[in-house]
């Protein structure tokens, strides 16, 4: 899906009139969230559980984020495996993703990229995804979103944030982006971790520090020195916000001649690839994307406009790299400690 434009007014304060009509829905979809929060009694996995989420629909830069911590404490010698829900793939799990037989249609394109990293276990059912993924052999589980599902016990809790969008006008779904009330998001949050450039996580973040909880700045960018073709570029993506890679290709020196931006996990289909194909020729440029958007070319027909695009478009990898990393994985570490002490 795409953001409603008036869940993030361009004037911080206005409320659109779309916004204020959509209220009363806002309010039942907040109360049937904490009534389930509420009423649910999470079952502990046999495993620590680190959890990595957000507080708004649509991208904050929470898989980089989850990429980032999973690759430091498997460099300290941890067993970790991924679980997620799976979004836009039709199997419900609990099924270890394989990235040799699995598309995005299968699994969503998320676990897809996370795999690459660390063994990943697709599940609706999260206390189930993480019975399996211990069987599997983990020995500390990351779970990619599933802030807001109370069905699973989290040991430690990174609410992600993008620091340039904040939380909109501050409303909820639908009137707004958040997927549950500030305050109810920060009782249980044991971190917060700004993604980006901008002020408009400020407001949160200060509402984090004033209860204690510590605040994290980070930018995304490839591990290693990207390829960006040396010449002209038609740049897409079809993530939460579009506009976030593309800012990321001009900072890293990228020549943009021309940006396409699709819905969030949109499944491209033949005329979507046709079309970039055919607009790059005409601007004499490459094409690149993400690798989210590239999970989703993925296992398509070789005779198919989609693959070809697959082939003719390079792919920009990207982590989270994090302002004191080091206090923060101490932190986690010391959550894992006492879940293993219990």
């Amino acid at each position: 899906m795409r953001e409603p434009g008036f869940w993030y007014p361009a004037r911080r304060g206005t409320v659109p009139v779309v916004a204020r009509l959509l209220a009363p829905a806002g309010y039942v979809y907040g109360f049937a969230g904490r009534m389930k929060r509420r009423m649910a009694k999470p079952e502990r996995a046999a495993v620590p559980v680190i959890c990595i989420g957000n507080i708004t629909a649509g991208g904050a830069g929470k898989t980089p984020v989850a990429m980032t911590v999973a690759e430091r404490l498997a460099a300290k010698g941890e067993r970790v495996h991924f679980l997620t829900r799976g979004y836009g793939g039709r199997e419900r799990g609990p099924i270890r993703v394989d990235p040799a037989h699995h598309g995005a249609g299968d699994v969503g394109d998320e676990p897809l990229l996370l795999a690459a990293v660390a063994p990943t276990w697709v599940a609706a059912d999260r206390p189930e995804g993480a019975a399996a993924a211990v069987r599997g052999g983990a020995g500390l589980i990351v779970m990619d979103d599933g802030f807001q599902n109370p069905s699973l016990t989290k040991d430690f809790s990174i609410l992600v944030v993008d620091a340039a969008a904040g939380i909109g006008n501050g409303r909820l779904v639908p009137s707004g982006p958040l997927r549950e009330r500030v305050d109810d998001a920060l009782a249980r949050a044991s971190a917060i971790v700004l993604t980006g450039r901008g002020h408009a996580g400020d407001g949160i973040a200060a509402r984090a520090r004033a209860r204690g909880i510590p605040v994290f700045n980070s930018i995304v960018r490839p591990p290693a020195p990207a390829d960006l073709g040396g010449g002209p570029l038609l740049a897409f993506a079809g993530i939460g916000r579009p506009e976030k890679f593309f800012a990321t290709l001009r900072e890293l020196g990228a020549e943009i001649a021309e940006t396409v931006s699709f819905p969030d996990h949109h499944m491209y289909r033949e005329n979507d690839a046709v079309r970039l194909l055919v607009r790059a020729r005409e601007l004499g440029a490459g094409l690149i994307t993400t690798e989210k958007d590239a999970a989703r070319l993925s296992h398509t027909p070789a005779a198919s406009a989609r693959a070809r695009l697959a082939g003719a478009t390079l792919t920009l990898p990207v982590r989270a790299l994090i302002a004191d990393i080091d206090t923060l994985m101490s932190l986690i570490s010391d959550a894992v400690t006492r879940a293993r002490r219990q």
